[in-house]
C-alpha cells in the first residue's frame, strides 16, 4: 500500500484539513471518559502546526441527526482536551462549510462533520465544498477507514493533495508488514463469542496464516466439530460444517488449528462461580467452558514462541472474571515476550492487553475497531483505497 504522508509534505502556509478519529466515551455530563483517541491525533496536528500550516480539524461523534447538532453531538469537550494536549488554544468553529477563518500557525476545531447534510451518504457536492477549504487533506482516522463518507472518502478525491496523517500512515504500514510480506510463520489469535461474527475473518484467514488459534465461544464450536462434547457451553451447531471447513483450509496448507487440551470450566457465568479445569474430553453436560486450561495455554505459548508474526483479536476466555483470564493472560504475556512481530486490535483485546500490562510489549495496537476487523477480513478500505489511488496519480 503506497499513500503520500502528511510528515513527507511541505506544509509552511499551507491551510490543511485533517479528518481526525475523536469519537470517545463521554459520561452523561459530557466529560471524557478516556481520551485515548484525541491523544493518537496530537502528533498529526502538532506536526502540521509545527510546519508553520493553518490547520483545521474535524471529526464525527456519534450518530446526529444531519443537518441539526444537538449539545450532545458536540466536540466542545474535545476542543477543550485538544487545547490541553497541544498547549494552545482550539476554537470551536460551527458553520463551516461554508468557510473557515484560520491563519498559519494556528489550529482550529470543526464542530460535528456527521451534522452536515450529505456527510453520511458520501455526498459529491458536499466533498468537493469541503475539499475547497484546504490545500492539503490528511486522514488521519484509520477508525472509520472502513466508511465511505464525505469527509474519509469522498474529500479525498477532489483535495487538491490528498494524504494519510500520522496515526493512519502507521496503521497502514502495521497492517501491510503483518499481511502482504509477514516474517514467518504467521500466526493468527481470533476469538469471541460467536463464529458467525467473525466467519468471514476466519475464513480468510485460513489462506493466509500457518497457525490459526481460536478462542472463546469460537472455540467451542470448533471443539464440537471435532466431534468433543461441551456441555451447555455457548456454541453454534449450525455452523460446525463452516468450521470443518475453515480447519481443512488451514491443514491443506500444512497448518494447524489447535483444539484444547484441557478446560476451564464452571456450573454457571459468573464473578463467584467455581472454576474447574478439566481434561477437554470430560466436560460433563451442565458445564460451561470459559477459559482454556494451563495444557492448553501451555501449547499456545509454544506457537507464540516460534512465531515470525502474531496477529491478535479477541480474549481466550471470560477475562473479565479472574478465575477465567489465566488463558488471556499467558496468551497476552506470551505475545509481549515473543520476539515475532505483534499487531493487536479490537475492543476486547485492548482491555485485556491494559489489564495485563503488556501495551507497551505489544509491536503495534491498531486504534481501529471495525477497520481492523474488516482489514483481516480482506476487505477494502475505502478511505485508504481513495489514498492510493491519488498517490498514483
Amino acid at each position: 500500500m503506497h499513500v503520500l504522508k502528511l510528515t513527507d509534505l511541505d506544509l509552511a502556509g499551507k491551510r490543511v484539513f485533517i479528518r481526525a478519529d475523536l469519537n470517545v466515551p463521554q459520561n452523561a455530563d459530557g466529560s471524557i471518559v478516556d481520551d485515548t483517541r484525541i491523544r493518537a491525533t496530537v502528533p498529526g496536528i502538532r506536526a502540521a502546526l509545527s510546519a508553520g500550516a493553518a490547520v483545521m480539524v474535524t471529526s464525527h461523534l456519534g450518530r446526529p441527526a444531519e443537518g441539526a447538532c444537538r449539545p450532545e453531538d458536540s466536540l466542545a469537550p474535545m476542543a477543550k482536551r485538544l487545547a490541553e494536549l497541544l498547549g494552545c488554544p482550539v476554537p470551536l468553529r460551527t458553520g463551516w462549510t461554508e468557510g473557515v477563518e484560520v491563519a498559519p500557525g494556528e489550529v482550529v476545531l470543526l464542530e460535528n462533520c456527521r451534522c452536515n447534510k450529505g456527510e453520511k451518504k458520501n455526498d459529491d457536492a458536499l466533498a468537493r465544498k469541503l475539499a475547497a477549504l484546504c490545500d492539503i487533506y490528511a486522514n488521519d482516522a484509520f477508525g472509520t477507514a472502513h466508511r465511505a463518507e464525505a469527509t474519509t472518502h469522498a474529500m479525498a478525491k477532489y483535495a487538491p493533495v490528498a494524504c494519510a496523517g500520522p496515526l493512519m500512515a502507521a496503521e497502514i504500514e502495521a497492517l501491510t508488514r503483518c499481511f502482504l510480506n509477514p516474517a514467518r510463520p504467521l500466526v493468527a489469535i481470533v476469538a469471541g463469542a460467536k463464529v458467525s461474527t467473525k466467519l468471514t475473518i476466519l475464513e480468510s484467514l485460513a489462506a493466509k496464516v500457518d497457525q490459526l488459534v481460536v478462542g472463546g465461544g469460537i472455540l467451542n464450536t470448533f471443539v464440537l466439530a471435532s466431534g468433543t462434547q461441551i456441555g451447555k457451553s455457548l456454541a453454534e451447531p449450525d455452523l460446525v460444517a463452516a468450521a470443518n471447513k475453515v480447519m481443512a483450509a488451514v491443514f491443506a496448507k500444512g497448518g494447524s488449528v489447535p483444539l484444547p487440551i484441557d478446560v476451564v470450566t464452571a456450573k454457571a457465568l459468573s464473578k463467584d462461580a467455581a472454576a474447574t479445569i478439566k481434561p477437554a474430553g470430560e466436560v460433563a453436560a451442565d458445564d460451561m467452558i470459559l477459559d482454556i486450561g494451563p495444557q492448553s495455554a501451555a501449547a499456545i505459548e509454544a506457537i507464540i514462541a516460534k512465531a515470525g508474526t502474531v496477529v491478535w483479536n479477541g480474549p481466550l476466555g471470560v477475562f473479565e472474571f479472574g478465575q477465567f483470564g489465566e488463558g488471556t493472560r499467558r496468551v497476552a504475556e506470551a505475545i509481549a515476550a515473543s520476539k515475532a512481530y505483534s499487531i493487536a486490535g479490537g475492543g476486547e483485546t485492548l482491555a485485556a492487553i491494559a489489564k495485563y500490562g503488556v501495551t507497551d510489549r505489544i509491536s503495534y495496537i491498531s486504534t481501529g475497531g471495525g477497520a481492523f476487523l474488516e482489514f483481516l477480513e480482506g476487505k477494502t478500505l475505502p478511505a485508504i483505497a481513495v489514498l492510493e489511488q491519488r498517490a498514483k496519480a
